[in-house]
C-alpha cells in the first residue's frame, strides 16, 4: 500500500480553507501535514514534507504563494482568484523551470460547474444569443466571477468552432452599465447578494426558444470532491491547467 500523500493547505481558516482541511483529514490516502492561515509560517509545509500545497487564500496572496511552492519543489492546487493572463504566463515561465510540477488552477472545484461550462460550450455554437447571470455571496472580492469567465470563455469557443459572429445586441447608450460587462465577447451579469454561495446561470437564445443551464452550490462541501481531485491528480499533469475539466474524461 502506498504511503499516503502529504498535503497542505493555506488559507486554512477561511471558509473554503476549513472545508478542505477537513475533507482532506477524512481522506485515507492523503495526509493533512500542515493547515496555515493568515499570519502563519508556509514555510511550514515544506518542514512538514508536504509534496501538494493548496491555496485557498485571496487574490493579493495567490500569485506569490504559487511562485513560492514551485521555488519550493511543490505542486500546487489553486482555488484562490485574481488570475489574469499576465500572472498566467508567468507561472508558465516558471514552470519551464520545474518541469517535473504540476499547477491547477481551478475557477470551479464544483463538479456540476464544470460540467456547465462544457455543456455551454457545446450549446454555444447552437444558438444566436447568450449571457450569464453569476450569483454570490457579498463577500466575495471579485466580480465577474472566474466561474463567470472560464464559462465566457467556453462558449466564446464554441461560436468560433461554428462560424458565429457577434452576439446580437442593438443597445446604444448604457450610461448605467446595466448591460454587465463583456468577457470574451459575451455578456455577464454579477449578483451578490447574502445567503448565496455560488450559483451560474447560462442563457442561450434562438429563433422561438431559450435554454437555461444552472448550477448551484448551496454549501461549500459541494467544492470538496473537486479539491481532492485536483490534489490527487496534480502530479500526473505536469506544468499549467487552467480549470478542473482538465483532469475530467469530458470527451
Amino acid at each position: 500500500m502506498n504511503a499516503p500523500l502529504r498535503v497542505a493547505v493555506l488559507g486554512a481558516r477561511g471558509r473554503m480553507g476549513t472545508a478542505a482541511v477537513a475533507a482532506i483529514d477524512a481522506a485515507e490516502d492523503l495526509d493533512l501535514v500542515a493547515a496555515i492561515g493568515h499570519g502563519d509560517d508556509r514555510d511550514e509545509a515544506v518542514r512538514a514534507g508536504a509534496r501538494v500545497v493548496v491555496d485557498l487564500t485571496v487574490p493579493s496572496a495567490t500569485r506569490d504563494n504559487v511562485r513560492w511552492a514551485l521555488e519550493n519543489g511543490l505542486h500546487a492546487v489553486v482555488g484562490a482568484t485574481g488570475w489574469d493572463e499576465d500572472a498566467l504566463t508567468a507561472v508558465r515561465a516558471q514552470l519551464g523551470e520545474h518541469t517535473d510540477l504540476g499547477v491547477l488552477i481551478a475557477p470551479n472545484f464544483a463538479i456540476g460547474a464544470v460540467l456547465a461550462s462544457r455543456f455551454a460550450e457545446i450549446a454555444a455554437r447552437y444558438y444566436e444569443s447568450a449571457e450569464i447571470i453569476e450569483m454570490h455571496h457579498p463577500d466575495k472580492v471579485d466580480a465577474p466571477s472566474g466561474t463567470a469567465r472560464h464559462t465566457a470563455a467556453a462558449i466564446a469557443r464554441g461560436r468560433a468552432d461554428a462560424g458565429l459572429g457577434p452576439v446580437p445586441d442593438a443597445t446604444q447608450k448604457d450610461p448605467d452599465g446595466a448591460r454587465g460587462a463583456v468577457v470574451d465577447g459575451i455578456h455577464v451579469h454579477a449578483v451578490r447578494l447574502r445567503g448565496l454561495v455560488a450559483h451560474e446561470q447560462i442563457l442561450f437564445g434562438g429563433v422561438g426558444e431559450g435554454l437555461t443551464i444552472r448550477h448551484d452550490s448551496f454549501d461549500r462541501a459541494s467544492f470538496m470532491p473537486g479539491v481532492l481531485i485536483g490534489v490527487r491528480q496534480v502530479a500526473d499533469h505536469p506544468g499549467l491547467t487552467v480549470g478542473l475539466d482538465g483532469y475530467l474524461d469530458l470527451d
